[in-house]
């Protein structure tokens, strides 16, 4: 049964709340469309000519990107039953409360007008913000409340760019009443749109991170600190750069906005069916052809697309009934699109917008980041690939029927004038220039390139692609902008918990506690050594890696991958640190945790995407997307004992070590779960191959010489071919 563009839509939208928008028409629509091509053209020009000061920029980015939020994303009940109201009420009384707790505590008179106007615009917000249905609209039209809502989320950070001079430079430090107030403004707005974009987890973290902030002297043991006054939190989230305006929303603004705009321009371009073609011609002839070729169109449309969801869903359409057709169950072809799909976030030259927010963090030239990033990517796609090998063999399935599968030499005839923007970006990061600059020879040579067949003539009557013209060039800046308005919101929002963080030192506060209890739980562990074989300090990055990827996947199941790893990485990856692991082994661990939520049940939002179009069950579907992940679970353990694998103390005898326990460990944990080789594999055999794989992941030389033998041993004895029935 094939999938309508209309399914593929709402699957999108139920499962993405940052592509549920509203389908817009008349003169609303006109209104969105000028001001999402605009906004986009404007990232495009900063891109090429150069960026704004900080504040500046990032405050002209955010005005436009939240009021847009309430424009572009319809009002949805996300909540079961009265669970709605309660805490849309809690959120109101959160508003009023902050407003009335600012107004009895600044000592410098206020004029009533500003006094009661203040007053009249929190109620308002308040009562706009309960889930009347008579507020609601619809998805084809705006109400009335949400261009208000629009107004208010713009104007704050208009305030700041209109008064920067008066601010910034002739009273830097000091707050004014007025100042305080479009803070508590700012603050409200900021969690209104990240609800409407992202739900509620988010902005309800953010207003417990403010009480943590207002409640400090009141809190028991470790996480009491000395308090701070709702002026100073508020003057903090809002005209400091730890705040709404953090690095976090300046990545956004300076790399992370352009690449979303590559990634939509070049599949307008018709890129993303050139991956696909690539891909068929590569994986589909081999058994169980579709899977494998869902596996590696997947990785390299990943490579152009920031959401695992958008990604499942594009690619999943094309290769999910084809993995039904060959014989795959529908279950295991949702969950192989599903997983492979979440890799995108983790392959280079261009991932995910953690991996710049990461690169900003620490310092760390993005073109480095991307030539650390390939190894454990292609792990994570190798163990996929590996037990989709085993279970279309389990199948007895055949590859893809040879006409299905397009030629190299017209592929490349036909298509070669799309690789050439990507090559130049990639060529220009690894030239280290500037992300920024890179993405706007990316587009610029997209928009170009795509016009190569009609410019040819008759020769290239036979070339693929839309070429770019005027209405395709603003529908592509238009999508582009819609397609970053959820991440803007969520890294505004994440501010509030940074915020919090540098302000009350929680972050050292949290990383204490785990190194404690690491500590305690890794000695209680080392009772059971009779032998002495285990490092006490080993055993303690242990647990601390499993506290912090218990952490990362129950955060992941209510949040983005983005914010997850920005809070963690502020939470977390200190604690981590403080066991000698090595800072860059640390946040590519809460990134690859933080991924891995998409495919990990209750909340597996990518596996319920593909569990849509292959009409399966999607819980059995995340259980199975999550366990061919298993690459992605296990790398980040692997990397942190060796962190050689990301070239960190870099020699070729730890690198190969390491490669090699990788390697062999993903295969006997694939073969371990698949249950399957050429034969099927019984329990004692399972949880031999587990004990060996995972004594792997320390590349000890030693366990090394036992375990890898003994895993090919295994595997090998298993490949022997089942005796023929007469």
């Amino acid at each position: 049964m094939s999938t309508s563009q209309e399914e593929i839509d709402r699957l999108i939208e139920q499962f993405d709340p940052e592509s549920s928008f509203r389908r817009l028409a008349g003169w609303s629509a006109k209104v969105v469309m000028v001001l999402c091509a605009g906004l986009s053209a404007w990232h495009f020009y900063t891109a090429g000519f150069g960026l704004h000061n900080e504040i500046a920029h990032r405050a002209i980015h955010l005005s436009v990107v939240l009021g847009l939020c309430f424009l572009v994303f319809p009002r949805q009940k996300r909540l079961p039953g009265h669970w709605e109201w309660t805490v849309s009420v809690g959120l109101a009384g959160f508003y009023l409360f902050m407003g009335w707790s600012l107004l009895g505590k600044i000592a410098e008179p206020i004029p009533d007008a500003m006094r009661y106007t203040f007053l009249a615009v929190l109620v308002a917000l308040a009562g706009l913000s309960l889930p009347f249905k008579h507020f609601d609209g619809s998805h084809t039209h705006i109400p009335w409340r949400d261009w208000v809502f629009a107004a208010l989320a713009s104007g704050f950070s208009l305030y700041l760019l209109v008064f920067f001079q008066h601010i910034y430079i002739e009273r830097p430090g000091q707050h004014t009443p007025l100042d305080l107030m479009m803070g508590v403004i700012a603050i409200a707005m900021v969690i209104e749109a990240t609800r409407r974009t992202m739900g509620i987890f988010l902005p309800l973290l953010a207003i417990a991170a403010i009480f943590y902030g207002l409640l400090g002297p009141y809190l028991p043991g470790g996480l009491s600190h000395r308090g701070y006054s709702l002026s100073r939190i508020v003057a903090h989230l809002y005209k400091g750069t730890e705040g709404i305006y953090g690095i976090p929303v300046g990545v956004v603004a300076t790399f992370v906005f352009h690449f979303v705009l590559f990634g939509i321009m070049a599949q307008l371009t018709g890129l993303g069916q050139l991956f696909v073609n690539l891909a068929t011609i590569a994986a589909g002839r081999f058994s169980g052809g579709p899977a494998k070729v869902s596996v590696v169109s997947s990785g390299l449309f990943g490579m152009i697309s920031g959401s695992a969801i958008a990604n499942t869903v594009t690619t999943g359409v094309m290769t999910i009934p084809l993995m039904k057709k060959v014989g795959f169950s529908p279950r295991f072809a949702g969950a192989v699109e599903a997983s492979a799909s979440c890799g995108g976030q983790i392959t280079p030259p261009i991932m995910g917008a953690a991996a710049f927010i990461m690169a900003e963090t620490l310092g760390i030239p993005y073109n480095t980041l991307i030539l650390v990033a390939i190894v454990p990517a292609l792990l994570h796609y190798f163990a996929i690939l590996f037990m989709v090998h085993l279970e279309a063999k389990r199948l007895k399935l055949q590859g893809m029927d040879p006409k299905d599968i397009p030629s190299l030499s017209w592929v490349l005839k036909s298509s070669w004038h799309l690789f050439i923007p990507l090559v130049v970006m990639v060529t220009l990061l690894l030239m280290q220039f500037t992300p920024f600059l890179a993405a706007f020879w990316g587009i610029t040579l997209t928009v170009a390139c795509s016009w190569i067949p009609r410019l040819m003539g008759p020769l290239g009557k036979n070339m693929t692609g839309m070429a770019v013209g005027p209405q395709a060039l603003v529908q592509g800046f238009e999508m582009g902008a819609k397609a970053a308005l959820g991440i803007g919101a969520a890294c505004a929002c994440v501010g509030f918990v940074l915020g919090i963080t540098t302000l009350t030192g929680m972050g050292f506060k949290f990383s204490a506690w785990v190194i404690d209890v690491s500590g305690l739980a890794a000695q209680m562990f080392m009772v059971l050594d009779v032998f002495n074989w285990l490092d006490l300090k080993q055993v303690t990055i242990l647990f601390g890696l499993l506290f912090t990827a218990a952490a990362c996947i129950i955060m992941g199941s209510g949040v983005p991958t983005t914010p997850t790893y920005i809070i963690l990485a502020a939470i977390v990856a200190p604690a981590l640190a403080g066991l000698g692991v090595p800072q860059l082994a640390t946040h590519f661990f809460v990134f690859y945790y933080g991924v891995l939520a998409d495919v990990t049940p209750p909340v597996a939002l990518a596996a319920f995407a593909a569990a849509g179009i292959a009409r399966s069950e999607p819980m059995r579907t995340g259980m199975t997307a999550f366990r061919l992940s298993m690459g992605k679970a296990l790398v980040p353990f692997a990397f942190v004992y060796t962190p050689a694998l990301l070239f960190i103390d870099f020699t070729w005898p730890s690198f190969l070590l390491a490669t090699a326990c990788a390697v062999v460990a993903v295969m006997g944990l694939g073969a371990a779960y698949t249950g399957f080789v050429a034969r099927p594999i019984g329990k004692p055999f399972f949880w031999l191959l587990n004990a060996l794989s995972l004594s792997l992941v320390f590349a000890n030389p030693v366990a090394a010489a036992v375990a890898i033998p003994g895993v090919l041993l295994i595997l090998l004895w298993h490949s022997r071919p089942l005796p023929q029935t007469a």
